[in-house]
């Protein structure tokens, strides 16, 4: 839950950002696209949020 949570709140302050300066191209309508399916829990959020745990599993799991 804190991970997803966490997740919404920087997608949500990466779209405003971008939007607000007027660069919407391929990479903020992939956070914009990330952020709905997060939002509205449809679906096809699980496999995204699971997707996203393991990714943050993998990068903890690196050891510098």
């Amino acid at each position: 839950m804190a991970i997803s949570l966490s997740v919404v709140l920087l997608l949500a302050i990466v779209l405003v950002v971008l939007m607000r300066g007027g660069s919407i191209k391929a990479g903020p309508a992939i956070v914009a696209v990330l952020f709905g399916f997060f939002l509205a829990s449809t679906g096809m959020a699980p496999s995204i949020n699971n997707f996203l745990n393991s990714v943050a599993d993998s990068i903890s799991a690196i050891k510098f």
